[in-house]
């Protein structure tokens, strides 16, 4: 025993030696891994592009178009159509791409490469604004700092929307500044990593100063002046400023569709079994809108119902039978349910978070989704890619839209219905249907009328796949005219994310002081200041939404 002792105290002994000799920075080594203090900025930029994009396209193609009425669940339902959302979003997620592009930042400074600096300062400010739209107040100044250790840093304090809406369009004005060159002028760059605008600083330098825009104009009713200021600074200023104001500078990212991660969300062709892509359908409030419109994207966007109904008096009584594809019934077999008989596109109902059983007949009770009597989406919404099915982070329509209404209000940034019509047009384009826009521009209801009510409302329907503009211009305008529907968890439209339960409990005096600055409204309710509906700092005292 002793032996054996002596023998181990011996190996001990000489292989603390041997690695005592050796830097453990080195031993640390992942010899398979990326060192960040070497990396190659091109190496990070896809995934920050991408993750980025994804991110965005889930909110405005999922729960976000519920909250606008751009669609409706007709199962599982209760968080798209219901705001049931009981602080489960997380903004984790948005972190970890900041944390990529932070890397993305520091490495292009380190290297002097400037193209690179200006995309990460553009998805810096892109993703911050997300958060900050999102949610509120949230770490900023002291954000993306965990590693370099301390409370303060590992449990960040929580930034004023003023101090972060600043910090952001500080940001864009130095991207407009390092993206200011042609091409030639940077070196390093590597077209095909980036996957929006392979590699060009002419085309990223104007999605910088259309999110300047787009973040003046968020803050246009809390800062009236320094939202002016910015935004003739540049639209008068085009050869210094230049902006999206044509399709093919429109900001978006496609899908390659080769895996259920690199894919189209909620296609048919990962999910096999489609449950994902029968459960979201029109809804009522788009489809009566643009039909009342006689707007061409309706076709584009969404499939003609399979079987349409029709409500005959001069039917005998009980009747309920399918002829020649379409569904006839008596009135005493509707009874007093509303039933939409448009023969072409029906939409769903605003939050039902389960629908009247009677509603358009389904002839198969609780499998609501198979009911053929229902606009589905468009059948391209199965696919994993195709060439309409992109993530739009900053388009030509939004761009001319936020213009027009920057018009309306008096600043001095052109011609209000050119603007106005250009993001109809711009729209329209993009969905295929530009050649309709002579027509469509003239029908009632289209026609400009000089009104922001009419701005926002094509602003609404042009954000169709990125919703969370729509909601943030609700919220900020009250247009469109959105109301909540009859088993919403409350009977008005949502501001904001709730704050989510890992903050509360670990970040919390953090997380407290930030509630304590949230404006609780008459829909908080028993939420508290951590609700859904209370009002963060870019509405409060504008009487907006309500």
């Amino acid at each position: 025993m002793k032996i054996r002792l002596i023998k181990a105290v011996a190996f001990t002994l000489l292989t603390g030696v041997f690695f005592s000799c050796e830097d453990l920075t080195k031993v640390n080594i992942n010899p398979n891994g990326v060192q960040p203090e070497v990396v190659n900025p091109n190496l990070v930029m896809p995934t920050v592009l991408t993750e980025m994009s994804k991110a965005y396209v889930n909110l405005g193609y999922q729960d976000i178009a519920g909250v606008v009425q751009h669609t409706q669940k007709d199962a599982w339902s209760s968080g798209h159509n219901d705001y049931d959302w009981g602080g489960n979003q997380s903004w984790s997620g948005y972190y970890d791409i900041l944390r990529n592009n932070d890397l993305l930042y520091s490495r292009s400074v380190a290297l002097n490469w400037e193209f690179q600096q200006g995309v990460a300062l553009v998805n810096k400010a892109f993703m911050f604004g997300l958060i900050t739209d999102l949610w509120g107040d949230a770490p900023y100044t002291n954000a993306l700092k965990g590693e370099t250790g301390g409370t303060d840093n590992i449990l960040p304090a929580y930034d004023s929307q003023e101090v972060i809406y600043t910090g952001i369009l500080a940001d864009l004005e130095k991207a407009n500044t390092l993206l200011s060159k042609q091409k030639s002028e940077y070196s390093n760059i590597v077209d095909n990593v980036d996957v929006i605008y392979s590699g060009d600083p002419t085309k990223w330098r104007k999605l910088a100063n259309s999110l300047a825009l787009r973040y003046y104009m968020r803050i246009s009713a809390k800062k009236p002046d320094v939202a002016k200021a910015g935004i003739e600074k540049i639209a008068k200023n085009p050869a210094n400023y230049p902006v999206i104001l044509a399709n093919s500078d429109d900001a978006t990212m496609g899908f390659p569709g080769t895996s259920d991660g690199t894919s189209w969300p909620a296609n048919a062709v990962y999910d096999v079994s489609g449950s994902n892509y029968r459960r979201i359908k029109m809804a009522n409030t788009l489809v009566d809108y643009l039909q009342g419109v006689k707007d061409p994207r309706l076709g584009i966007w969404a499939a003609k119902v399979e079987i349409p109904l029709v409500v005959d008096a001069t039917l005998p009584a009980k009747t309920d039978k399918i002829i020649d594809g379409k569904r006839y019934l008596s009135p005493d077999v509707v009874g007093n349910t509303k039933v939409d008989t448009d023969q072409e596109y029906v939409g769903l109902p605003t939050a039902f978070s389960q629908l009247p059983s009677a509603y358009n007949m389904n002839p198969t009770p609780g499998q609501t989704s198979f009911n053929p009597h229902v606009s589905f989406l468009a059948p391209m919404y199965k696919n994993a890619s195709g060439a309409l099915l992109r993530a739009r982070l900053v388009s030509a329509a939004e761009v001319n839209f936020i213009l027009a209404e920057a018009a309306l209000k008096g600043y001095a940034v052109g011609d209000a219905k050119t603007f106005y019509e250009n993001g109809v047009k711009a729209s329209l384009t993009t969905w295929g249907v530009g050649s309709t826009s002579t027509t469509y521009l003239a029908n009632p209801g289209v026609a400009f009328a000089g009104t922001v009510k009419q701005v926002m409302e094509q602003k609404w329907i042009a954000s169709w796949t990125a919703a969370t503009e729509a909601w943030f211009d609700f919220r900020r305008t009250g247009f469109p005219e959105l109301k909540a529907g009859p088993v919403a968890k409350r009977q008005a439209i949502p501001v904001r994310f709730y704050y989510m339960q890992d903050e509360l409990r670990i970040n919390s005096k953090n997380t407290a002081a930030a509630l304590d600055k949230l404006e609780v409204t008459n829909f908080s309710q028993a939420d508290g200041k951590n609700s859904a509906w209370s009002k963060p700092w870019v509405i409060q005292g504008t009487g907006k939404p309500y």
